[in-house]
């Protein structure tokens, strides 16, 4: 069963993947661009890798060159989200996803936080305006 949620488009672009959903703020630069893995100490997804994921999180962190950089990197390797969900869109990440052509989304219904788990299958047609949750 699939549930269809509406979000506001930032970044163009549809992508899915497996949702890797995190509770903290995400500093690109602090995720190793070889097999982006988040090595953030502390981290909530500390060990577990963005690359293909559809990345959940509450906002960027960090000033503009480190965010543009780490995530410039994790693209260049290959390595980077598919898609990226946020609750609070920062100048930094929009300028980031625009130009690295990583659909953003945000403005989600609550419901989709409360049903989503890491894991579950997520596709982002920000051009649509919907996020699909795959249950």
């Amino acid at each position: 069963r699939k549930r269809v949620f509406a979000c506001h488009r930032i970044s163009p672009g549809t992508a899915w993947g497996e949702a890797l959903l995190s509770v903290d703020d995400i500093c690109f630069y602090l995720v190793d661009p070889q097999t982006g893995i988040v090595l953030e100490k502390g981290h909530d997804a500390e060990g577990r890798s963005v690359s293909g994921k559809v990345l959940i999180f509450p906002s960027g962190k960090g000033s503009s060159v480190v965010q543009t950089d780490g995530l410039y990197h994790l693209q260049k390797n290959g390595q980077g989200p598919t898609a990226m969900i946020v609750r609070h869109p920062d100048t930094v990440l929009v300028a980031a996803a625009i130009i690295m052509g990583i659909p953003l989304v945000d403005d989600v219904d609550e419901e989709f936080y409360r049903l989503l788990g890491s894991g579950r299958r997520v596709t982002v047609e920000a051009d649509g305006q919907t996020v699909t949750l795959e249950e």
